[in-house]
């Protein structure tokens, strides 16, 4: 039986991409053939067919994925994003204006990205359940059904195959690689862009394909695309896909035409150029800003590693083999993959890679070619990952997991693809019934290690311990796993219990040092536990050691600060705070301790102008509102005091000390019932005054 070329249809009248050409002499036997399809079956099982496989795909990938729901917030970007992000702690109209701020983004911008759909979501969740963790996990769950539920659709309307919908769509929800995004709640902004983005590849379909409201499916395909920005930057690569798509469906230009004598040769290359233009533009505006956001925080670049040009060109290629085998064998998970050991230079092993995917672009070419749907997935995984090869670094994970999450997309279209093809003629569904039982079993295998993978995101230190087991000789877990001791060492209850976290925080830091000893961080948060335990001159020979190894660091300076204030060396202390802030202009933590020490010196006014610096760049922190409240209260200044433990009360509403002192303010204002009011609630938090 003659096939036709691999293309989908661009008129109704046309036959669906693939399938076979019905002979003249058979068309019940090429109808016979045709696997169940929503468009042209019949009866209940035709018509609730997509939503029956779709429902169960979702049920099974959330029966795997149950153990995301016990999981706890971790100190992995979690702190950043949730339990220490002030944005979502203003519960007010004013708070979720300012996560949006469309005038000054960058104002609003959250550990280097400006992602305001995604800070808003998080905003919603602590105003209904502060930081507990449940709705956090149940809500990133939901979200990845609701994308996997929209692969499902997207496949379907692309292929029109609802075996290959089905395969895809199944591989996507149950992939181990797509856990970290799921698992990890400051992995959300993954799971929201890939919604609307995979939403908006379905409507431009609908737009290219409708021969009426095309205008209302391309504007409905731009505000995706918009909704997908705001939720991670990342998404800036849709024009790109859209020009595949463009490929795909054969839109009326002629591509090796494109240009003719320095001219467009028709009216439809036009339109398909023209078409992407305000595409484009979201993207360049929210590229431009995404670089921008990263380099306020120092975050291009990698952990103190200098990588040349031809290395990271060979490291980028070494990342690219790695996402396409761990796409078929998903071995080895972590959370955090280091750069490689660098002595001198790069080892050569890393320049086989690049060969490696030359080779494999060649035979892709030469074998693929006339598939319409492999080179379409493809480009499509290497376009959605060609921003996170680290061509350009970004962080210091040489790759990443959740990375993965929509670029795999492509492979899992093709193997969709190839599945249904058994399924496109009558003598080979016997064999693609077995072809699928098979991949169906491989699917329920991936379910089994999403589910153990998902288990090791339980918290912290089930996170840092997974990730040193698997990567001994980083110091990067170590660290992490030092500091999530620390934080608990820091509010223990007992002293035997302060004891041992403290030696375990200790132990980790020390760890991460021996294997990078010029890590600035672990050096740094020794001094603080030395420095917190009562070791004042062990913690200042510290600072002084990481201050030889970073001259720079602000972070030095503030901790010797610290040290030199607490042993009644003023001087040498406000040459240490001023030091720290001046390497640094957007220093909120720096200004609020300077402020401090001249809190605590009886230098009044110094103090409140650094309190207000403090609260210019950080207007969402807690301490300096505070304190600067507490010295206005001391000048019997009642209002200005309870505007700063009003703000106060708005930032940190589970403390009851900002609603004691307004209340205070209030009495002395004359109003006694508001007084009575605070005064009750800071108790009803547990506070008592001292």
């Amino acid at each position: 039986m003659a096939k036709k070329q691999n293309t989908p249809p661009n008129r109704p009248q046309q036959q669906p991409a693939g399938r076979p050409v019905a002979a003249p002499k058979q068309p019940v036997q090429r109808a016979a053939a045709v696997p169940v399809d929503t468009d042209s079956s019949k009866g209940f099982a035709g018509k609730y067919t997509d939503m029956v496989l779709a429902g169960v795909i979702a049920l099974v990938t959330y029966l795997f994925l149950l153990p995301c729901m016990d999981n706890k917030l971790t100190n992995w970007d979690d702190l950043g994003y949730v339990i220490t992000n002030p944005l979502i702690k203003n519960q007010t109209s004013e708070g979720l204006s300012k996560i949006f701020s469309f005038g000054n983004p960058l104002a609003a911008t959250v550990m280097g990205n400006y992602h305001p759909l995604t800070i808003a979501l998080y905003w919603w969740e602590y105003g209904k359940v502060g930081l507990e963790p449940w709705l956090y996990h149940f809500d990133s769950v939901l979200f990845h059904l609701l994308v996997t539920l929209a692969v499902y659709g997207f496949v379907k309307v692309m292929t029109r195959r609802t075996v290959a919908a089905a395969v895809a769509a199944l591989l996507f929800g149950l992939h181990p690689m797509h856990i970290e995004s799921v698992a990890w709640v400051a992995g959300r902004k993954d799971l929201i862009y890939g919604f609307f983005f995979v939403l908006a590849m379905t409507t431009y379909l609908f737009y290219v394909r409708s021969e009426r409201k095309k205008i209302m499916w391309y504007v409905v395909t731009l505000l995706l695309f918009a909704l997908s920005l705001m939720a991670k930057s990342v998404g800036v690569t849709l024009p790109v896909v859209l020009l595949l798509l463009d490929y795909f469906e054969n839109r009326p230009v002629a591509w090796k035409d494109l240009f003719k004598n320095g001219n467009l040769t028709s009216k439809g290359t036009l339109i398909m150029i023209a078409d992407k233009v305000p595409f484009l533009a979201l993207s360049i505006l929210f590229g431009v800003l995404s670089i921008k956001a990263q380099a306020d925080i120092g975050a291009l670049g990698t952990l103190d590693v200098n990588f040349t040009g031809i290395e990271r060109f060979a490291l980028g290629f070494y990342a690219l083999t790695t996402y396409l085998w761990k796409a078929i064998v998903p071995v080895g998970m972590t959370n955090f993959y280091p750069y490689p050991i660098k002595e001198g230079s790069l080892a050569g092993v890393y320049y086989v890679y690049p060969m490696l995917i030359l080779a494999l672009g060649i035979a892709l070419l030469w074998f693929g070619r006339k598939n319409k749907i492999v080179m379409f997935g493809f480009a499509f995984l290497v376009v959605n990952l060609l921003l996170l090869l680290q061509f350009i670094p970004v962080g210091g994970a040489i790759f990443s997991d959740r990375y993965s999450y929509i670029p795999y997309l492509g492979l899992f279209l093709i193997a969709g693809w190839f599945v249904s093809n058994y399924f496109e003629s009558r003598e080979k569904q016997g064999t693609g019934k077995i072809v699928l039982a098979a991949t169906v079993i491989y699917c329920l295998v991936l379910g089994g290690l999403s589910n153990a993978r998902a288990k090791d995101w339980y918290d912290s230190v089930s996170l840092w311990k997974d990730n040193i087991e698997k990567h001994p000789t980083s110091p990067v877990g170590y660290f992490y796993l030092g500091q999530e001791y620390y934080s608990r060492f820091e509010t223990a209850k007992t002293p035997q219990e302060r004891q041992a976290l403290g030696d375990s925080a200790f132990f980790y830091f020390t760890k991460s040092v021996e294997r990078k000893p010029d890590y600035i961080n672990p050096i740094v948060c020794i001094g603080e536990y030395q420095r917190s335990t009562g070791q004042i001159e062990a913690a200042k020979k510290t600072y002084l050691r990481g201050m030889e190894i970073d001259p720079k660091n602000e972070s030095v300076y503030l901790g010797l600060g610290v040290v030199y204030a607490i042993q009644q060396k003023f001087d040498s202390s406000e040459a240490a705070f001023r030091k720290a802030v001046s390497l640094k202009d957007y220093y909120p933590e720096g200004q609020s301790n300077f402020a401090n020490f001249f809190y605590i010196t009886g230098k009044t006014d110094s103090a409140l102008a650094h309190y207000a610096i403090a609260i210019a760049q950080n207007p969402d922190a807690y301490i300096p509102y505070m304190n600067r409240g507490n010295i206005y209260m001391k000048q019997q200044r009642w209002k200005d005091a309870l505007a700063d433990f009003d703000r106060a009360t708005l930032i940190r509403p589970e403390a009851g000390e900002p609603f004691y002192n307004r209340g205070a303010c209030y009495m002395q204002l004359g109003n006694q019932a508001k007084a009575n009011e605070d005064i009750a609630r800071a108790k009803a938090l547990g506070y008592a005054p001292k």
